[in-house]
């Protein structure tokens, strides 16, 4: 299971890719939301974090874990839904307007990259602090603006598992 998918969205792209774009998009002074996570078993709560990051800027950027980062982040029997398949559900969100996949366990070097002017996170995080992203940092080195967005209630990822390991 996995793979390539057939006719797959040009709104996913490399990292070289998106700074070419990065480059046209600061000339014409647009504003970049950055978000990024696993997104493994979709949910309402991921719709309503893109959906709200969206809401703050020009356009969003999601950078999604790659299955062998998801694996270093959440376990040998993860991802789910094959890195591939996650970009193209990503990708097929009218809010989204790019997604980018990314090895590393933190997006850090992604930002310090693209440096988005606002990195979205959701609520299970704060801006600082010992739950803020590590991320966080990166984006105040070059005066960005970190936002936490309240997470839609009664939707996780985990509780989602859980619900179905217990069936």
């Amino acid at each position: 299971m996995g793979g390539p998918i057939p006719g797959a969205s040009s709104k996913i792209v490399t990292l070289p890719r998106l700074l070419a774009l990065r480059d046209g998009w600061r000339r014409h002074g647009v504003t970049l939301v950055f978000t990024n996570g696993c997104f493994d078993l979709l949910h309402p709560g991921h719709l309503h974090l893109l959906e709200g990051a969206r809401s703050l800027g020009d356009l969003l950027v999601v950078g999604l874990n790659s299955d062998a980062s998801l694996r270093g982040l959440k376990g040998e029997e993860r991802a789910f839904i094959p890195q591939d398949g996650r970009s193209f559900l990503l990708a097929g969100f009218a809010c989204v307007d790019y997604v980018v996949i990314f090895d590393e366990r933190t997006a850090e070097s992604l930002v310090r990259a693209l440096q988005p002017e606002v990195y979205v996170k959701g609520g299970d995080y704060s801006p600082t602090g010992e739950k803020a992203p590590p991320e966080a940092v990166v984006v105040a080195g070059y005066g960005g603006r970190v936002v936490i967005l309240p997470t839609l209630p009664s939707y996780s990822t985990s509780a989602l598992i859980e619900r179905i390991r217990g069936r």
